[in-house]
């Protein structure tokens, strides 16, 4: 097994913290971003088009991400908790957009925050191998 200690080891989790990280930051200004424009009538429920959709770019990114890591980590259970995070955190996008259960927005908070912390454990912890 070869061992790589460098940067570009690590920087699948630092996308995947980075873009779990703008993502929350991201759900955390859209109430106060639609409170601001509730003069305007098209954007006061529904928002932009291209503010709606970065959801689904911070999804993809994540995926990615997480895919990468899960490849390069000894952690064992490291992937599993990724891809863990991710489902839940896609079915809760996914379920605000559609409406199937009445959830609170909120939700969505705790497996984003989660995405960054085991993004950030396994920087420092995961001893990285070359995939």
């Amino acid at each position: 097994m070869i061992k790589q200690n460098n940067l570009t080891a690590n920087s699948s989790d630092a996308y995947g913290a980075l873009a779990s990280g703008l993502c929350l930051i991201h759900c955390l200004a859209t109430p106060f971003i639609f409170l601001t424009q509730t003069s305007i009538k098209r954007c006061s429920h529904v928002g932009p088009f291209w503010w709606r959709i970065i959801d689904f770019l911070f999804l993809g990114i994540a995926f990615l991400a997480i895919y990468k890591s899960s490849k390069t980590t000894q952690v064992k259970w490291m992937p599993t908790a990724m891809y863990a995070c991710f489902l839940i955190l896609s079915f809760l996008v996914f379920n605000e957009k559609i409406g199937w259960i009445p959830l609170p927005c909120a939700m969505v908070y705790l497996p984003a925050v989660s995405l960054i912390i085991l993004h950030l454990y396994n920087i420092r912890f995961c001893n990285c191998r070359v995939a």
